[in-house]
């Protein structure tokens, strides 16, 4: 899952638009950004954030410096536990070519000292987007989390996994009927990224990446 790989998969699966979201880091979406150029896709950079408490939210930027301020705010905010590569891994930073420049010291995965209300507030300050991710997974998803998906949410949109959960979904909780959804693979592994087949529409013209990107973050923002 190196910067370079994904680009490459991205382009392998007809992908036109992806956002890169490591777990409360946006260290590699410099990287990114360069791979996905060379390979004619257009980056989005962005964040898994677990918030306090322990709930995934996806968070989009319009920009890579807008992303890179938010990660150096959630930086400040994380658990200063050392990771331990062989329990859970390297988390290795990278550059344009795909090389390891460094390595994250302190454990990605656990929760952020930043509550839902609060990184809401944050990402939207800096121009993004911040909605629940794979409300329809067991796993640190807003409803297997709280037990429902507040009434009165801040939140303009929100994330399945499976598109097959959508009428479920959207039969037990009306109020997301309002919001934009999205269908996101969550890949953690090449082999996990989504093929083509769940399309937003959106303008492109004039054409630029930077044009198209803004067009996401808009629909997400229930623009």
């Amino acid at each position: 899952m190196t910067p370079a790989n994904i680009a490459g998969m991205a382009v392998i699966n007809g992908l036109g638009i992806v956002a890169l979201t490591d777990h409360n880091s946006s260290k590699n979406c410099p990287a990114f950004f360069a791979q996905a150029r060379s390979h004619g896709i257009i980056p989005v950079a962005g964040m898994e954030l677990t918030t306090a408490e322990d709930i995934h939210v996806v968070c989009l930027f319009p920009t890579l410096e807008d992303a890179m301020g938010f990660d150096s705010f959630v930086e400040s905010k994380r658990m200063p536990f050392p990771n331990d590569p062989d329990i859970f891994g390297h988390q290795h930073i990278m550059d344009e070519n795909d090389e390891i420049v460094g390595e994250e010291k302190y454990l990605l995965i656990n929760a952020a000292d930043i509550s839902l209300e609060d990184a809401f507030d944050e990402v939207w300050r800096r121009g993004g987007v911040c909605y629940p991710a794979h409300i329809d997974r067991q796993s640190n998803g807003i409803i297997s989390m709280l037990g429902t998906f507040p009434e009165d949410p801040k939140y303009t949109s929100y994330e399945l996994n499976s598109k097959d959960s959508a009428e479920e979904y959207s039969e037990r909780f009306p109020i997301i009927k309002k919001l934009s959804r999205t269908v996101s693979s969550d890949a953690h592994y090449l082999w996990d990224i989504s093929e083509d087949g769940f399309e937003i529409e959106l303008d492109d013209e004039p054409y630029s990446s930077a044009y198209v990107r803004q067009k996401l973050i808009d629909y997400l923002r229930g623009k």
